[in-house]
């Protein structure tokens, strides 16, 4: 099981340009953890985040409808896809199931998933919209394995941020950790990595085999 921000595409950057662009523009105040604070959760979890502790006078629903579509008018002139993303899903897909476990809503899941033409790799795919809880919860991760007719314990979920890697954690999946270098996880976090990489170009079958 994947996450896709930050491990699949280089968004986590792009995601705080515009989230503080609008925090800003509508008289909030962006503390300097704020999208570290932010990763994981789900669309209505930062919405409401935003709205309520950046003090930005606009409900939640709101906020995540201009946030978002913000992110899909970035994503319509360039999807910002990570060193060796395809070439791993290509080669992991031809021996395990794929599934797809991120905090993105569902439209821009869709949309880099279908600009990219990875679609057909993913057996699955689960927004934490569709959940009760984001991440640092394990829900996400137990939906998509529910999904895909698996235990938890036989997974192995590839994670970048620290609340993600709590998530996997907490759910029962091996975990392989692809540390963030902008926002680097916590040693809590890290710690229940099975293996840690520099680069997703280091995720061959042979490392998921080994873990698995």
């Amino acid at each position: 099981m994947f996450d896709l921000d930050g491990v699949l595409v280089d968004s986590e950057p792009t995601w705080e340009e515009v989230r503080r662009a609008f925090v800003a523009e509508h008289g909030g105040r962006w503390p300097a953890d704020s999208q570290s604070r932010l990763l994981g959760m789900s669309t209505a979890e930062w919405a409401r985040y935003i709205s309520e502790e950046m003090h930005v006078e606009l409900p939640a629903p709101r906020v995540a409808e201009a946030v978002i579509d913000e992110m899909a008018r970035r994503y319509a002139a360039r999807v910002p896809v990570l060193p060796g993303a395809d070439g791993v899903l290509h080669r992991l897909a031809g021996r395990w199931q794929l599934g797809l476990a991120s905090s993105s809503p569902r439209r821009l899941i869709d949309t880099v998933l279908a600009t990219i033409g990875w679609q057909d790799l993913f057996e699955t795919t689960v927004s934490t919209e569709e959940v009760e809880r984001g991440k640092p919860a394990p829900d996400v991760y137990e939906t998509v394995a529910h999904r895909l007719g698996v235990p938890p314990a036989s997974c192995v979920a590839v994670e970048d941020s620290g609340n993600g890697m709590l998530a996997a954690a907490s759910a029962g999946l091996t975990l392989v950790a692809v540390p963030s270098r902008r926002y680097p996880p916590s040693a809590e976090a890290l710690a229940h990595a099975a293996v840690v990489l520099d680069s997703l170009a280091e995720l061959t079958p042979d490392v998921i085999a080994r873990v698995g």
